[in-house]
């Protein structure tokens, strides 16, 4: 009976952890981003289902419809823009904590070859 206890209990602490870790990212966010000091902000709604993301990401050039993945608290997601003319695809990487109140991470423009950083919290 003790070992049939103690092996619910464990069970139980195990779901409980993987629940902890799929932290849903839904909602309005608002994203700081420096690449190599030119600094911009966005507004970027996430829609989570499962580990999928959708959404799009309000930026100086106009609404950009993004797509990501979530896996735990790490976190991709990219949308297509352009720059002088020259289109280009803006990449995310990043965590996000635990209670879902912070995003950081690094982002990078492959087309230019340069790399930044970002932040985000919740937009309200």
């Amino acid at each position: 009976m003790r070992t049939l206890f103690l092996s619910i209990l464990l069970a139980s602490a195990s779901a409980l952890a993987v629940r902890a870790d799929n932290v849903s990212l839904s909602g309005k966010w608002k994203i700081h981003i420096n690449v190599q000091g030119n600094e911009s902000d966005a507004v970027c709604g996430f829609s989570q289902k499962d580990d999928g993301l959708s959404g799009s990401c309000a930026t100086e050039n106009g609404e950009k419809p993004l797509a990501g993945k979530v896996d735990g608290q790490k976190i991709t997601w990219s949308y297509d823009s352009e720059y002088e003319g020259t289109p280009l695809t803006v990449k995310f990487s990043g965590t996000m904590d635990s209670a879902a109140t912070k995003l950081a991470g690094s982002v990078s423009v492959e087309q230019f070859g340069v790399d930044g950083d970002f932040t985000g919290v919740p937009s309200k």
